[in-house]
């Protein structure tokens, strides 16, 4: 049976015995339903995991004790980070879950000219923190010890008036070039996705005076979830550690 694996957001000591937050809690008593005595496995989204064994599990409150630390590392040697178009509910969460799952290393919010969803103040929070939880539950299933960042939303404008960081990359289904036909990067990937209905000309001009290489990902149009993930996969494994 896998051991279940838990963040807790806080330091953490061999030999110590502490107490599940409440969202930890939950899962481990309502949802596992596991019983004192169980091994569990902790990390901090520092790096590195702890072993652990559930102590008191009530209603309200779960307890572990945490024995032997283990610095297991599973990272992507290739920094990437996903710069995605906010598309409408699901689509999002697929995204910045399955970015995750394939070891982007930060995820950056874009408003554009073609997002369907227009958030701001408490909506906008909400989200970002509805994101961030994501990122957390995807690296409890995935084995990954280091917790991605979720950035303030930007908006595009704000974003191509930079330079990109590291290469860039965009994806632009009329790009005449495949991915495979790019040299391999020195340092950082960024990769640039629009939301449903993808990137205007406008955008896409921006993207390029940039920086951004635009390329193909096969004859097909992708969703914008689907890109996220498809783009993600791409370059680990030509780059990273998917190989």
């Amino acid at each position: 049976m896998r051991i279940p694996r838990i963040h807790h957001p806080a330091p953490i000591q061999e030999g110590d015995e502490l107490e599940l937050e409440p969202r930890a809690a939950q899962h481990v008593a309502k949802v596992l339903r596991l019983k004192g005595g169980a091994p569990l496995l902790l990390f901090t989204g520092e790096g590195g995991q702890y072993a652990a064994e559930l102590a008191v599990v009530e209603r309200r409150r779960v307890t572990v004790r945490i024995a032997a630390f283990e610095p297991l590392e599973v990272e992507s040697p290739l920094a990437v980070t996903l710069l995605q178009g906010i598309s409408k509910g699901e689509r999002m969460d697929y995204a910045v879950q399955k970015a995750v799952e394939l070891g982007a290393a930060r995820i950056v919010p874009l408003f554009t000219e073609r997002s369907a969803v227009e958030l701001k103040g408490e909506r906008l929070e909400k989200r970002l923190a509805h994101w961030r939880g994501i990122a957390v539950a995807a690296c409890e299933q995935s084995g990954r010890n280091r917790i991605p960042q979720i950035a303030e939303a930007q908006r595009i404008g704000d974003l191509l008036g930079r330079p990109a960081e590291g290469f860039g990359l965009t994806l632009d289904p009329r790009a005449g070039r495949p991915l495979a036909a790019l040299p391999p990067p020195v340092g950082s990937v960024s990769i640039l996705i629009g939301p449903e209905g993808g990137l205007t000309d406008q955008e896409l001009r921006l993207a390029e005076k940039a920086g951004y290489h635009g390329v193909l990902l096969g004859p097909r149009v992708l969703r914008t979830e689907t890109a996220a993930a498809a783009a993600l996969t791409a370059v680990q494994l030509l780059w990273g550690d998917l190989r």
